[in-house]
């Protein structure tokens, strides 16, 4: 069973999304990074841009695949977690303490139509 943390929200495409004071602080989920299995390699999104929801922002690439990240709140890229440049393994390591990015100027529309842990972990038992 994947680990899903109940102070999160999450989108259908496996991000999780913490909201911090003005900052929406975007990873992905426990169960992204084990279907992806060991990430080599992780492009992160250019500073100052505007992504809309559902918008491609990134890029993870594993030994398997490469998989989109969808942007799951609208907002400005703030700050793009550069240590994932030199060690995109840390995600494997704990996904949940190594963000991709940080976005401010979200729509919070956005974040609460995002599922809880209880509504993810229903979805994740659908698959």
């Amino acid at each position: 069973m994947s680990k899903i943390m109940q102070d999160l929200r999450y989108s259908k495409d496996h991000e999780w999304v913490r909201i911090e004071g003005e900052k929406a602080y975007v990873g992905i989920t426990d169960h992204a990074q084990h279907e992806l299995g060991e990430i080599v390699f992780v492009e992160l999104p250019p500073l100052g841009e505007r992504y809309s929801k559902g918008e491609e922002i990134s890029t993870v690439e594993s030994v398997k695949a490469a998989s989109a990240i969808l942007n799951p709140v609208e907002g400005k890229v703030l700050e793009a977690n550069e240590e994932l440049d030199g060690s995109p393994e840390l995600i494997n390591e704990d996904c949940y303490a190594h963000h991709l990015y940080v976005l401010t100027d979200c729509k919070l529309d956005d974040y609460h139509a995002l599922l809880d842990a209880k509504g993810y972990e229903a979805f994740l038992n659908s698959l």
